[in-house]
């Protein structure tokens, strides 16, 4: 099982890495296959030899994305006990620590999803349903238990997810908040918005 708490490791090869700094700086559209070249040190043609197009470079980053955040939630729920107040808070300790880590990775992946086509559009709102039951079901057992009182927790839980996307837009290193600052202040607004009684 993976350790969802570290981010030590790269996510990104270093020519997919060049290219989301390249996308947070000027947009998918605003950025030329020449630019994401000089970017990585390459030549278009040597671009062109790892990635067939500018869309295909965009799927691959949203791919891994979205597959990386899947895989620390499930993680997450597993590690540890299983009362659903404990489940509920390792999982939004995780999305708000991925918001926050990977703040660049989560907003291209997010604002770009305009620009992906055909199945990798299809793939990413699949990927994004998916995620999304998973903490739905979280939030309805914890309801279920007693545990939250709202009368919507389907509300209840696309409201969180807002709340922890949002990070990555403004989330910066070296603010008042360190990524795990973020997760514990943010994480017991979330449980708040969700019915947690206030003591």
């Amino acid at each position: 099982m993976i350790d969802w708490r570290d981010y030590d490791a790269p996510l990104l090869s270093p020519i997919l890495q060049a290219a989301l700094d390249s996308f947070v700086t000027g947009g998918f559209h605003g950025t030329s296959i020449r630019q994401l070249a000089g970017a990585a040190g390459l030549s278009v043609p040597g671009l062109y030899h790892h990635f067939a197009s500018k869309h295909a470079i965009l799927a691959e980053i949203d791919r891994l994305a979205m597959e990386d955040l899947w895989q620390r939630s499930v993680a997450a729920l597993a590690d540890g006990g299983q009362e659903p107040t404990a489940r509920f808070d390792r999982l939004i300790e995780c999305l708000l620590l991925f918001h926050a880590h990977q703040s660049d990775l989560a907003f291209i992946a997010f604002s770009e999803i305009r620009a992906l086509k055909d199945q990798h559009r299809d793939a990413h709102i699949a990927a994004r349903d998916r995620q999304q039951k998973l903490l739905d079901a979280v939030v309805e057992e914890c309801v279920a238990d007693g545990s939250f009182t709202t009368e919507f927790p389907r509300d209840a839980s696309r409201a969180i997810t807002t709340i922890c996307t949002g990070v990555s837009q403004w989330y910066r290193a070296g603010g008042e908040l360190d990524p795990a600052g973020v997760a514990e202040r943010y994480g017991e607004i979330c449980a708040h918005a969700a019915g947690l009684p206030v003591k």
